[in-house]
């Protein structure tokens, strides 16, 4: 059974495809399918504007034309003058297109091509679409009426073939839409199932994750689109998440092991002392060197928990506008006096102002353990300087040490927790002094360069070079 539980713990979680209207990919397309749909009515109505719109336009600029000709040709020439005209263009109209009727009051018909006077045709100055029988036949027509003293004029134009053109374009256009959201559809099935294909090395990768193999990375295209930058993001994701557990594990060893040996060492005391104290004041001395020991694990644990609050970035909260130069002061004021009671010097070249946003008691914490280090590095009669400038994008501090310097594996692995060279093993510490300085550098955004300060020398010295940003 417990197999099975570990096996069950262990299989990745499964996660069931989402349904239609929930899909990502389908309300992606869906909104291809409204923008394509919207670009291609706008297509239609351009093309209708520009083909039949056109012909109607053409048709009642024609008509007015005419009926404004024929009404001034009635006042120059009255009623006689009119009727000659209508003649006249029914004469010339070789395609039997225009249509004219001219009646009085009375309804006779005085001139036209029409016989009776149609039924729908509106008051005065009206448009209208009337069928009408013209040349043997009943046609499509659009025309216009114009009232004259004693006199009705209708002035027209047979439509018939433009309806059958108008009828073929709609059917066209209805065509065109139709194929339109044929390919509209296509298309959106091919974004959904490119999307689909894009993301998915990126579930497959957050599945394994899932199940516990932190080893999982996106693949990128190499296209460096969206996907390929979402795939990267999660690359350095998954990489930090992995440092930070082999960081955990890590620390989780670290602690076992350096901590294992003063626990120890404290409860073998109390034990000696117990069985071997002889009176009240060896009782005394061995509580007073299992506290001291007691104290030294609390100061690694707060250590530790200082740690963990600035890579967490818990402390950010505290960021306040400060003068470095003065917390700089502070410190080298403080371990000077520790300096000089170990015959050694520390020399500072500080600027007058150092502005920036940051943490003042993380900053000082860490500028407090660089100096520690350094003096308990820096044989009796031997120097340390502290500098700071003012750079364009930030600030740089360095301290120096005159002490034996780390070899460069040393260097590579310093800013670890709890690692010690092999050289400061007899040196009290608990290793976690440049780690706080690292992670208080990361929280400011800034980084932490170790370097030999007289390259070449015997022995080179440590220099410890901190970059801070101003904002």
């Amino acid at each position: 059974m417990l197999a099975a539980k570990r096996e069950a713990r262990a299989a990745p979680p499964r996660v069931q495809p989402p349904r239609l209207l929930q899909s990502a990919g389908f309300r992606f397309a869906l909104l291809f399918v409204a923008i394509f749909s919207v670009a291609a009515g706008f297509l239609v109505a351009v093309l209708w504007w520009a083909t039949a719109g056109a012909l109607d336009r053409q048709t009642i600029a024609s008509i007015r034309s005419d009926a404004t000709t024929l009404v001034e040709r009635f006042r120059d020439q009255g009623t006689p003058g009119l009727v000659e005209a209508i003649e006249e263009r029914l004469a010339l109209d070789a395609q039997n297109e225009t249509i004219y009727l001219l009646v009085d009051d009375a309804g006779r018909r005085l001139a036209g091509n029409l016989r009776d006077w149609p039924n729908d045709v509106g008051d005065d100055g009206a448009w209208s679409r009337t069928r009408i029988q013209h040349d043997g036949a009943v046609a499509e027509a659009r025309v216009h009426r114009r009232d004259l003293p004693g006199l009705r004029l209708l002035v027209g134009r047979d439509e018939s073939e433009r309806v059958q053109l108008r009828l073929l374009l709609t059917e066209g256009v209805a065509w065109s839409l139709g194929a339109v959201l044929v390919f509209a559809g296509v298309g959106a099935a091919l974004i959904r199932r490119a999307l689909q294909q894009r993301m998915r090395p990126a579930v497959m990768t957050a599945l394994g994750i899932a199940a516990g193999d932190l080893s999982h990375r996106v693949p990128l295209s190499g296209q460096g689109d969206e996907f390929d930058r979402l795939g990267a993001t999660m690359n350095a994701m998954l990489d930090r998440i992995e440092n930070l557990m082999v960081g955990m594990r890590g620390v989780s060893d670290a602690i076992a092991h350096d901590l294992r040996t003063p626990i120890a060492r404290a409860r073998a005391k109390l034990e000696e002392s117990l069985a071997l104290a002889s009176g009240e004041e060896g009782l005394r001395a061995a509580v007073e060197e299992g506290i001291a020991d007691l104290d030294n694990i609390t100061r690694v644990f707060q250590a530790l928990l200082r740690i963990a609050e600035a890579e967490a970035g818990a402390r950010r909260a505290a960021f306040a506008p400060i003068d470095l130069a003065e917390v700089l002061r502070d410190a080298a004021e403080f371990y000077e006096v520790m300096a000089e009671g170990r015959e050694q010097r520390l020399e500072t070249d500080l600027p007058e102002t150092l502005p920036m946003v940051g943490d003042r008691d993380l900053l000082l914490q860490a500028v407090a353990n660089l100096l520690d280090n350094a003096i308990k590095f820096t044989p009796v009669g031997g120097a340390i300087r502290m500098t700071a400038r003012q750079l364009e994008d930030g600030v740089e501090l360095s301290i120096m040490d005159s002490g034996p310097g780390l070899s460069a594996e040393d260097r590579a692995r310093a800013l670890e927790r709890f690692f010690r060279a092999d050289a400061s093993r007899q040196k009290p510490g608990s290793g976690l002094g440049l780690s706080l300085v690292r992670a208080v550098a990361q929280l400011h955004s800034g980084e932490v360069i170790l370097t030999d300060a007289i390259p070449g020398a015997d022995p080179p010295g440590l220099r410890v070079s901190l970059w801070l940003p101003t904002s």
